[in-house]
Formats: structure tokens, C-alpha cells, sequence
């Protein structure tokens, strides 16, 4: 589990619902305060939520871009039914293109997309599903070309389990005393505590176990996304457990795309070393304007 370093946004974010064609989504839209480059549209991971990029969006709206960070369906504070074929990748892909028309402004062009880990793999099949000018770029942060590693699919299979049969309360505290399902440990004490044991109990059921499912099966198409028209951007930390690094080294050059290594971080590079992601995020962007002729 991802955890934000805090669940207070930066000064000058708005959090509201976007509305879109396709329902409501909780968001935190930070701006700059001068000329804006363009406008990124982040997508969380398993389990996370759209604070687990709170330590982002203030570098990078020094850096010119506008971020529009998304709870997607059935996440933390956007709602979703109990139903988990609502929760199907194409549903969720279809999800993403309706946040990107209703974040996007008038004066401004297609954002670009960024997805953390299982976002990684939505903010993939919403590329893959999309018309041409609806993104910018493409980042990918932690996020692989296949399923999960061995280590992970079990985890993952644990969890969804776990939540089919017991209550979110009772499994919360199972993870207080087992090892936690990702890479950052949920043992904290205080308000931190409490934010993430309420952004846990605020997740739907049902999304978690057709999501964590989709971790454990998730084909490789990185053919079908190399042959998309689109600059790309492989991220990660320096180790990773839930996709090894060798494998994302590979699948960056399978899709022709730039690769970022982070030094001293993880599975979460958006928290592990904040600064370091947001300037290799914002100078991704800067080049992919340049290619595309001119600001996004």
C-alpha cells in the first residue's frame, strides 16, 4: 500500500468532483501560479488513492504543469457499485477517457497520462482504446508489462480473498499484523493512522477483489501499445518487487520509450523520492511538447 507522506494537499489544490459523461470522480486539481505547460492526469495504484501523489503536484506545478490527480471508481472517495464486472479494465479504461475530456480547458490541449502500478495497466488499455490527440504522452510509474511477479499474485490472491469473506474493518486489521500487501508498510501511528485505515474502509469491495484479480492476469501488450503513436515514459525505483526492474528495463524498449530510474526508491517512487519523480515527470513532458510542436 502506498502511503502519502500526507493526506493534506498542497495550497492552491481543489478538490471536487469532476464530472464527466461517465459519473462523478474525486480529484485534487493543483495549478500553477503562472503560464501553464500543459495539464497531466494521474491515475493511483492498488489500493492507493489520488493523495498518494500529494507530494508531486507542487513541484510540479513549479514546473508549469497543472495535475489532476483522480480517485477512479470505486477508489477512496469515488463511488462505484457492488458489482464487480462494473470494474472490468475496458469499464476503467472508458473511465480515464471521460476524465480526460472533462479535466481538459478550452485553451489547453490533450493532457498527458500518467498511471502509478495497476494504473499503469488502466492508463495502458485507455491509450489502447482511445482516438488519436486524446493524451500527450504516456508515463508508466511502476507499472509492467504483464502481471504481477509470483511473490505479488499471491498477495494479491491473499487480499481478494480476504475481502470477499470478511469485512473491510477485520481485514484492515489483518494487515496491521501480517505483512502488508505492497511495499510500504501500513504499521504507523497517529492522524496518518487513521487516514489511511478511513481511505481503506472508503474503497468498495468489489473493485478491490476484480482489480486485484486483474493484477494477477493481466496479458502483455506492449506490441500492441509500441505501435501507438505516442511518446512514452517508463519510470520506476531502483528495485521494485511487484514487476522486477530487468523486466521494465525491457519493456522500455520494447515501446521505443524514455526510462527513468530513480536512485533510492521503490515501488512508489511518487513517495519514496517525490522530487527526484516530479523533475524527471516535468522534464518527460517539456521534450514530449517539444515533439509534439509546441506547449500541450
Amino acid at each position: 500500500m502506498s502511503r502519502p507522506p500526507t493526506f493534506t494537499p498542497p495550497e492552491g489544490t481543489l478538490a471536487y468532483p469532476l464530472r464527466t459523461e461517465r459519473g462523478e470522480f474525486a480529484v485534487l486539481d493543483t495549478r500553477p501560479t503562472g503560464q501553464v505547460k500543459g495539464t497531466a492526469l494521474l491515475l493511483p495504484g492498488y489500493t492507493g488513492s489520488k493523495e498518494d501523489f500529494i507530494a508531486l503536484l507542487r513541484p510540479l506545478a513549479d514546473a508549469g504543469y497543472r495535475t489532476v490527480s483522480v480517485d477512479g471508481r470505486g477508489q477512496y472517495e469515488s463511488p462505484g457499485p457492488d458489482d464487480e464486472s462494473a470494474y472490468a479494465q475496458a469499464e476503467l479504461a472508458k473511465d480515464v477517457l471521460a476524465q480526460a475530456a472533462a479535466a481538459r480547458t478550452r485553451d489547453e490541449g490533450p493532457p498527458h497520462l500518467m498511471g502509478h502500478s495497476l494504473g499503469g495497466l488502466v492508463a495502458r488499455a485507455a491509450v489502447l482504446l482511445a482516438p488519436g490527440g486524446t493524451f500527450a504522452s504516456l508515463t508508466l510509474v511502476a507499472s509492467g508489462p504483464a502481471r504481477v511477479s509470483p511473490s505479488q499474485r499471491t498477495r494479491a490472491t491473499l487480499l481478494t480473498d480476504a475481502v470477499a469473506a470478511h469485512p473491510m474493518d477485520v481485514v484492515w486489521e489483518a494487515m496491521q499484523a501480517l505483512d502488508p500487501v505492497e511495499d510500504v508498510s501500513v504499521h504507523v501511528d497517529g492522524a496518518d493512522a487513521a487516514a489511511l485505515r478511513a481511505r481503506w474502509l472508503r474503497n468498495n469491495p468489489s473493485q478491490l477483489i476484480a482489480t486485484g484479480r486483474q493484477l494477477c492476469a493481466e496479458p502483455d501488450r506492449v506490441d500492441d501499445l509500441a505501435a501507438v503513436p505516442l511518446p512514452k515514459h517508463v519510470l520506476s525505483g531502483e528495485s521494485d518487487d511487484t514487476w522486477p526492474v530487468p523486466l521494465l528495463d525491457e519493456m522500455a524498449r520494447r515501446l521505443r520509450a524514455h526510462r527513468t530510474v530513480v536512485t533510492g526508491a521503490n515501488h512508489s517512487p511518487n513517495t519514496d523520492r517525490p522530487a527526484a519523480t516530479a523533475a524527471a515527470l516535468a522534464a518527460f513532458w517539456d521534450r514530449a511538447a517539444d515533439r509534439n510542436g509546441g506547449p500541450c
